[in-house]
Formats: structure tokens, sequence, C-alpha cells
């Protein structure tokens, strides 16, 4: 049992908090439910919140826990449990693994385990690694006496998570490797080359024409004044980040991302892909609506469009039902829509929440595979720009001053 301190409200309106003993989170809700108070927040307390950090903090040097590490678990959980093996036995033979920081969660939860706790509530003390998606699937497991199945929907979830990324650093990579080799070619240029050239106008003292002139301004400040393009740069990605640290610029920046040329596109079908999964996995393993949109708009990991999924969330709790706020949300398609109006009208909104998922993933792997082929003419037309700067820079003075020391 856990300590939890809580605030919720009684019958009347009525705010109170305080303390209650459970073995987790969802149990500390249910016990206010009963005494006749709706709860507003349920958080550990005192000593549990200590072990948890304790149980995290093991140096910024040891990597973290892997989304291969994680549908290896689910995968090893799923045979264990079908084999029908201890809970215990199952994650104590699973806690000899390569991950440190997977091997020291799962040694802190065979100790939980030990002392009463249920699965779903000691995987939920190392949020770090098991989120509260994953620990929602589990809790369903386990109250529904299907645990194997709950560990096999979230391997295959996990699975797909794991490939999509695959795909995405697969498309990025030509990209980000001219990119770096624009930029070396840049500083090298700045450095070795016009220089070079510079000192060798000098000498001949002539008239040069503007685009050698800011070529050779250029630089010059990148050998004089590269301490004030270095403070620069540290001070534009400081305040980036702690403007992306707050909910606004989160949220904007979030909403920015679906709206970026060639790759917006694809970003947005691969966040409906993961919502529309996710909900599936949600809702064939049994838990409620609304919760299941609360989990799944922090699943799709944008503030964007999870603000979008509790504004339908919130809409079904007024009595709407689902194909109606899923259409004033506005992100999905007249295919999508259909189908969640069949999916309701036939109970099986899962089955076809998860066809949803298998359309848009089908979309970002071909868009992906064929982003290459949509970004290379940009990245030609810029090595182009970078030639002909070049060209006009140093060049056109070149052929000038030849032309000079041929007429003499």
């Amino acid at each position: 049992m856990a300590s939890f301190a809580y605030k919720g409200r009684e019958p009347n309106g009525a705010l109170v908090g305080g303390t209650i003993d459970a073995s987790d989170a969802a149990a500390a809700a249910k016990l206010l439910m009963t005494r006749n108070i709706i709860p507003i927040n349920v958080n550990i307390t005192g000593a549990a919140v200590t072990k948890v950090k304790k149980s995290e903090e093991l140096g910024f040097l040891v990597p973290n826990v892997s989304i291969d590490d994680l549908v290896i678990f689910a995968r090893q959980m799923y045979s264990l449990a079908k084999a029908g093996i201890p809970i215990i036995r199952a994650v104590s033979g699973l806690s000899n693994t390569n991950s440190k920081r997977m091997s020291h969660a799962l040694t802190d939860v065979i100790d939980q385990l030990e002392r009463g706790r249920n699965l779903s509530s000691a995987l939920a003390q190392h949020p770090k690694i098991f989120n509260q998606l994953f620990v929602s699937v589990v809790h369903v497991g386990e109250n529904t006496g299907q645990l194997d199945e709950a560990f096999l929907q979230l391997a295959e979830y996990l699975q797909r998570e794991q490939e999509t990324r695959k795909q995405i650093k697969a498309a990025t990579r030509y990209p980000m490797f001219v990119v770096f080799a624009l930029v070396a070619a840049l500083v090298v240029m700045n450095i070795f080359v016009i220089p070079v050239f510079a000192e060798m106008f000098k000498k001949f003292d002539a008239e040069l024409p503007t685009m050698t002139l800011i070529l050779i301004g250029m630089s010059d400040f990148f050998l004089t004044k590269w301490y004030v393009l270095v403070i620069a740069i540290i001070v534009c990605i400081f305040i980036t980040s702690r403007y992306l640290d707050t909910k606004q610029g989160r949220y904007k920046w979030d909403k920015l991302k679906l709206r970026v040329p060639l790759i917006g596109s694809i970003i947005e079908r691969s966040l409906l892909g993961r919502f529309a999964r996710s909900f599936s996995m949600m809702l064939k393993a049994g838990v409620p609506l609304t919760t299941a949109l609360n989990l799944v708009a922090d699943a799709v990991s944008n503030s964007y469009m999870g603000k979008a999924i509790i504004t339908m969330r919130q809409n079904i709790e007024k009595g709407e039902n689902l194909s109606r706020v899923a259409q004033n949300s506005g992100l999905f398609t007249p295919l999508v829509m259909q189908m969640i109006n069949v999916g309701e009208e036939t109970g099986r909104v899962d089955e076809l929440l998860k066809e949803v998922a298998e359309f848009y993933e089908r979309e970002v792997e071909y868009d992906l595979k064929s982003l290459t082929s949509k970004i290379e003419p940009i990245l030609i037309a810029v090595v182009a720009g970078m030639v002909l700067v070049l060209a006009l820079g140093i060049f056109t003075p070149m052929w000038d001053m030849m032309s000079v020391v041929q007429g003499k």
C-alpha cells in the first residue's frame, strides 16, 4: 500500500483534500468515489516519491530505455503470462537485461510485487520507462484476466512505433547528410578559400563587385568575430528551448510543424495513425472511452493535436457521440469519418480504428519513401546557388583582372 495526496469535491461542490492509502492511484480514486468525493488530483506522496526518484537516478551517462527494450519486454511478458508463469517469477527472469535502467526498474517492480502491489501500479512508479498508456493497458489486462493479451497488444503497438521511427530516420538520412556537407563546405570556404582570394585582390588593388565584397566581408566576420556568432547561436538555442518549454510555446511549435511544406502532412498523418492505433488498442483492451481519449492525447506527443483530442473527450462527456465530436475536431478525412460512423453503428470502433491506423501508416510509408525525391531538387538548387555565388563573387573579378592584364 502507498499513501496518496488527493483533492476532490463533495456532492455539494465543496473542495476537500487529504491523504488516502491505496495500492495505486486508480484504486485511490475508486475509494474516494465510494466516499462520495469526486477526485480532481491524486498524487503519490512522501517516501514513495523518494523511492521512485532513487530508482530513476542512475546518472546521465546511463542510456535511456529504448523502444527496442520495451518491445522485447512486452513480447517476453506475453509469452510468460500465456504460459502461466507467476508474475513475480516472470519479471525476475526478465530483470537480467542489458539495459541498466530497465534492470534497475524491474528490480524495484519485483520488490513492490512482493509487498502486495499489482503489476500495473508497480510499473506506474517508473513513468520515464512505462508511460500512462502502457500502464493502463496492463491494468485492464490484470482486471480482466487477459494480461497476456494486454502485453501482446502493447508489443504490436510498440513494434509499429519502432518501424515508423526507422522509416523517418531512413528518409531524413540523405537530406541531413547533404545539409551537413553544405555547412562544412561553407566553413572551409570562409576559413581557407576566400581569404586567399581576398589577399590576391588586395594586391591588385582592383575595384571589386558587390558580391565579392559581401563574400570577403562574411569571411572576415567569420575569422575575426567568430565568438559573436557562437554567442548568438547559444543565445538563440537557449531562448528557443526556454520558449518551447512553456505551454504556449510548445502548442505553437506543434501546430507549426503540421504546416511545414513537404513534411507537415507526413507528420500530421503519422500522428493520426498513432492516435487511431493507440485509441483502437485502448478500446480493445476495455478502457473506458473518455479515459482512453485522455491517454491517447498524451500518446500522440503533440500538444496541438492533444488539445483537439481533449476537446473531443469533453464533448463526449456532455453527451455527444464519437462520430460527431470527431467531425467537429476537423482532424480526420471523410474516409476516416465514414469508418468511424460505421464502427459506431456496428459496435466495432476498435477494429475500424485499427484499419484507419493501417491506412494512415501506408500513406506515411509511401510519402517517406518519396520524400527524398521531393527534397532532392531543393538541395540541388541550394548547391547551385552556392556555386553561383562563388562564381559571381570570386571568378568574375578574376576574369576582369585577366582582361585588364591582356589589354595591357
